[in-house]
């Protein structure tokens, strides 16, 4: 017999990590209503509440970015538009928990 595995726990995210789920979230929403207003007014407000946060906490990659998916998400919808908020949100969250780590 085998031992039996111990479960695998997802890792704890702070509000940073949080909020760039949410982003993300959001974005892959748009793949199915690329029009939706409301969910990219939604992805406006996150995006500006990713940069202060990541301004208090003296990153300085993160508000950059954050600045590139702001332009993409004001764009007319299309799938390169969708595909870039979607990557750029799975970014911030590599990069909030790099800083999370110790890696930045």
């Amino acid at each position: 017999m085998t031992d039996p595995q111990p479960p695998r726990r997802s890792p704890q995210l702070d509000t940073l990590g949080k909020l760039c789920t949410e982003g993300k979230e959001a974005a892959e929403y748009l793949w199915q209503v690329p029009d939706d207003a409301a969910v990219r007014q939604r992805i406006l407000e996150i995006l500006d509440l990713v940069q202060m946060q990541s301004r208090g906490q003296g990153r300085r990659e993160m508000p950059q970015v954050v600045e590139d998916l702001k332009v993409a998400a004001r764009a007319s919808p299309s799938p390169q538009q969708v595909d870039m908020l979607v990557n750029g949100f799975d970014r911030l969250l590599h990069l909030s928990e790099a800083a999370k780590s110790g890696l930045l």
